[in-house]
């Protein structure tokens, strides 16, 4: 039997091999920390709403996508508008500052509307008065990015639910950073249409584990192909 293989090619192949190895483990558990997640986002929005004093003791992974009922008055002459789009449709979401009975200020995403209803006079019935019970999922919105484009201060448009610049806009101070996507209930008129909470999880992690291993022996058949082709390696 013949085993003579290259050094110096060996080592480098050896080292890329593992290379390879390392990228695939390191998806595998990429791929189990994803599906906890899953796992815990779908118990949070399975579980019973809770008061806002009782997320608000929670940790932050712990309570993003929680369920919460609250108790209060919006604030729509501080409505704001985040651009954005719904089956290639633009919409705006409406978010509005919502004070609690106990005085605490959050921000409700209430849900989109159109262009054509971005105006309130064009939904007038939705923006009811004094005290009402809502009931949505809180979370922590996505930081502006550096291709959002700058908001429209005059105009209350937005291009991410900034919550630092829409609180110091308007003067707010919020009790915690957070948004709360309201339920789908129904607002008087129609609009705005809540129960847009989209929970989506982007799961590649098995199929880039695959790759990596996938090239790793590959680099395995390559190396031994090479040698054979050399007599290096072989049965005589």
């Amino acid at each position: 039997m013949t085993f003579r293989p290259y050094l110096g090619l060996t080592i480098a192949c050896a080292l890329l091999f593992a290379a390879l190895c390392g990228l695939g483990i390191w998806q595998l558990e990429r791929l189990q920390w994803k599906l906890a997640l899953i796992a815990r986002v779908n118990s949070h929005m399975a579980a019973a709403p809770l008061l806002l004093s009782q997320i608000m003791t929670l940790q932050a992974d712990e309570a993003q996508y929680r369920r919460v009922s609250l108790k209060g008055r919006f604030d729509h002459a501080r409505e704001a508008y985040v651009f954005t789009t719904d089956e290639g449709a633009a919409v705006y979401h409406v978010l509005t500052p919502f004070t609690t009975d106990d005085g605490k200020v959050v921000m409700v995403d209430r849900g989109e509307v159109p262009k054509e209803k971005l105006d309130p006079a064009t939904r007038l019935a939705g923006n009811v008065a004094g005290k009402v019970q809502v009931t949505g999922v809180w979370r922590v919105p996505d930081a502006p990015g550096a291709f959002t484009p700058p908001p429209d201060p005059g105009k209350r448009i937005w291009y991410a639910r900034d919550l630092a610049g829409i609180a110091a806009a308007d003067h707010l101070v919020l009790a915690a950073p957070v948004v709360v996507e309201a339920d789908a209930a129904a607002n008087p008129g129609g609009w705005p249409k809540g129960g847009r909470t989209v929970v989506s999880f982007r799961n590649q992690h098995l199929s880039y584990a695959v790759t990596w291993f996938g090239l790793a022996l590959g680099l395995l058949g390559i190396w031994f192909a090479y040698h054979i082709s050399k007599g290096r390696i072989g049965l005589k």
